[in-house]
């Protein structure tokens, strides 16, 4: 049954909050280029309630990367992943600081550079003229990349309203051609340029405390154009908010629909399928980044399956093939 959702493209600067802290109404809605200033998720009101993170995953033919900075309120979590699609090998790097010290985070995208500081873990986020640096460290990885940005190329920017009091928006990303290097064990391995893609998730707001979501994303070419995929459920259902869209060379084309997530918990490496009136996508895939985390008051679980997606999306009149993207689909569940 199709879940077609209307929603309102922003086009002017908003404030995601009001004074007293609550959801501005005029924010809800969804852009093409970032237009939110989310100064008001600051931790002074609603303490505990605030997430604030930027994500970056990086695809290469060799290689797999990802690295968090956030900010939960009461603990900063941080994390660095390399895992080598060749030999299997993986470094898989988590540190949680009580209280956030050590994370520095903008108040809104581009308002300044993220930083994170551990005994183990050093991770600088950084907009330059070219596009976004991103640097990570650890006692056996280093990473130099930039996430290039075209002039034009758009992201999906939506905000997602629980409640007055529970709201998040979120910047996704896709299909920013990625050039730089990694460095693991000594061996140092340049980013094939053409071949490796960034993706961003920026996040700003004030959850519930318990929450599941969906996430999926691609990037590559198909036929000779650079095709970005950006997929989500379950979080958003009934919000009246949807986070799917497809960027081609560039241009954001948004899908008003809450799609349909099919897959098998107990084996999550079987094809999954994300489908709907406006797409019928069929994702394969090969591995399976496991994350689990209990502590007092926060706890995460949840499986990030990396693979290529197949099958087409429909959107601004026009159905587009995604056969062979590379890129993830996952399911978090999260206490927090």
């Amino acid at each position: 049954m199709s879940r077609i959702v209307v929603e309102r493209e922003l086009t002017a600067p908003v404030a995601l909050c009001l004074p007293d802290g609550t959801l501005n109404p005029e924010a809800v809605g969804w852009t093409r280029t970032p237009m939110h200033d989310t100064s008001g998720i600051d931790g002074r009101r609603s303490w505990g309630r605030n997430k604030r993170w930027e994500y970056w995953a990086i695809t290469t033919p060799t290689h797999l990367v990802a690295i968090t900075v956030s900010s939960l309120d009461y603990a900063a979590v941080h994390a660095l992943l390399v895992h080598d699609r060749v030999t299997g090998a993986t470094v898989d790097r988590t540190a949680i600081v009580p209280f956030g010290r050590g994370a520095v985070l903008p108040a809104s995208l581009g308002g300044g550079p993220a930083q994170a500081r551990t005994k183990r873990l050093s991770i600088d986020i950084e907009d330059a003229s070219e596009g976004t640096r991103l640097r990570a460290a650890t006692p056996d990885v280093r990473l130099e990349v930039t996430a290039h940005r075209t002039a034009g190329h758009d992201s999906l920017g939506v905000v997602v309203p629980w409640s007055r009091r529970r709201f998040q928006y979120t910047v996704k990303d896709v299909a920013r051609p990625a050039t730089g290097w990694l460095e693991v064990g000594g061996d140092r391995i340049e980013l094939p340029p053409g071949e490796s893609w960034a993706v961003l998730d920026h996040g700003r707001g004030r959850w519930p405390y318990r929450m599941t979501w969906n996430w999926g994303a691609a990037s590559g070419t198909v036929g000779g154009r650079t095709v970005g995929l950006q997929l989500g459920g379950k979080w958003t259902d009934g919000t009246g908010s949807t986070e799917n869209a497809i960027v081609v060379d560039g241009r954001l084309r948004k899908v008003g629909e809450e799609l349909d997530w099919v897959y098998d918990r107990s084996d999550w490496l079987s094809p999954w399928t994300i489908r709907g009136a406006s797409a019928e996508l069929r994702f394969e895939p090969f591995w399976d980044r496991v994350s689990s985390t209990e502590l007092l008051v926060f706890g995460s679980h949840g499986h990030q399956c990396f693979g290529h997606y197949s099958g087409w999306v429909e959107a601004g009149g026009e159905r587009i093939g995604v056969d062979g993207l590379l890129g993830w689909a996952e399911e978090i569940r999260n206490r927090w």
